[in-house]
């Protein structure tokens, strides 16, 4: 076992540690080559969904005051509507 020499040639200790420093090189490795580029792909697609929402909100503010105008807009023809019949039958 190639393990086991290298334990008993230099130690548990400095085996570990060896063993350690390229666990940590490897993880190292795996987050700069693999999950850093997808995190920033993300944080570009949040970005962009934000964007739109804020698009959406705004689209539905401007359809929510124009429904209210027309709504407004409705009621006061028949409020007139109602004036100039009463008006008529008197």
């Amino acid at each position: 076992m190639e393990v086991v020499d290298l334990i008993q040639k230099f130690g548990f200790p400095t085996v570990m540690v060896i063993g350690l420093g390229y666990f940590v090189y490897y993880v190292w490795q795996t987050i700069t080559k693999t999950i850093d580029p997808a995190v920033s792909e993300m944080k570009t697609t949040i970005i962009r969904l934000t964007d739109q929402l804020r698009l959406l909100d705004q689209d539905m503010i401007r359809l929510k005051e124009k429904v209210d105008t027309v709504v407004r807009l409705k009621e006061n023809e028949k409020s007139n509507i109602q004036k100039s019949s009463h008006k008529n039958n008197k």
